[in-house]
């Protein structure tokens, strides 16, 4: 299979590229070099790579950065994929398509709502999320009108080594590292009580490559382990493993304007449809987070 992976050179993307390589694909990889909303532009870039399927990738995905730049947010993730999937229209033979929406496009909700599932309402609360939620749209008008092979992905959070420490478990894990080697006795963060569906990047990328062999077009999937975890508590195992005794304490400036509280999903119809299951413990992964800022 020849894969093309927008977005290919970000944190997913780098262990995308890995796991199709070692299942035998050939892998082409296009990331900020190609603006993703220049139509002429990415036309050339899919139409030189003919892939036999494409993971959409590209996205500004940092949701406190989406309240700050709400517009830029919208031109890349909505503009961006309305633009590749024309691209892939284009092609003699159209590639199947993943395009990679989020979780936090459910919003706010109570928690006897959960699970989440994929026909729980979705009700953005963030500009980052509403940006997924249309881009979504745009990718199920695609399959309902021209028939053209789309399949979404809705993943929870997902963590790994080499995730940027704009995001909540990366930054604790570097933190807590400079923290200890400086001596300091307290570190502050943000919300300790959000809770946190999380799964690895390396199970998550097993996931979408089955979504493109076994996915149905047209459909939305869930990806998740299917247990929250509390952001307290994710704290707490990465200080033990990193031997570092700090007191936690909340600082309003690393609060979000709106937080969602729990996000916890179902992975069932992934399940059914591809039999991937994640496999990757999360004691194991926040080991390899916390071992990769250690070696920086």
């Amino acid at each position: 299979m020849r894969a093309l992976i927008t977005g290919g050179k970000g944190f997913v993307g780098h262990w995308l590229a890995a796991h199709l390589k070692d299942a035998g694909d050939e892998v082409v990889v296009t990331d900020i070099e190609t603006d993703i909303s220049d139509g002429p532009a990415l036309r050339k870039v899919v139409a030189a790579a003919a892939p036999d399927a494409i993971y959409h990738l590209a996205a500004m995905t940092h949701v406190g950065e989406s309240w700050e730049n709400p517009s830029q947010v919208l031109k890349v993730n909505v503009l961006g994929t309305a633009e590749l999937l024309a691209a892939a229209r284009a092609l003699p033979r159209p590639p199947t398509v993943l395009v990679v929406s989020s979780a936090e496009v459910y919003g706010v909700v109570s928690p006897e709502r959960l699970p989440l599932d994929e026909d729980t309402p979705s009700a953005p609360a963030t500009p980052y999320a509403a940006s997924k939620l249309a881009a979504e749209a745009i990718a199920l008008q695609a399959w309902r009108g021209y028939r053209q092979p789309v399949v979404v992905v809705r993943p929870f959070n997902h963590i790994g080594p080499g995730q940027s420490p704009n995001f909540a478990v990366p930054a604790l894990a570097k933190r807590i590292v400079e923290a200890r080697k400086s001596g300091a006795r307290s570190l502050r963060i943000g919300t300790l009580t959000t809770r946190r569906d999380f799964t690895d990047v390396r199970d998550v990328v097993v996931a979408y490559r089955l979504l493109i062999e076994r996915g149905t077009p047209g459909t939305i999937y869930n990806l998740c382990s299917g247990h929250d975890v509390a952001i307290a508590e994710v704290a707490e195992q990465l200080l033990a493993l990193a031997h570092a005794e700090l007191d936690l304490v909340t600082d309003p400036e690393l609060v979000r304007p709106v937080d969602v509280p729990v996000l916890r999903g179902d992975a069932g119809r992934l399940r059914h449809a591809t039999g991937w299951n994640p496999s990757i413990p999360l004691a194991t992964t926040l080991a390899d987070v916390l071992a990769s800022w250690e070696t920086d």
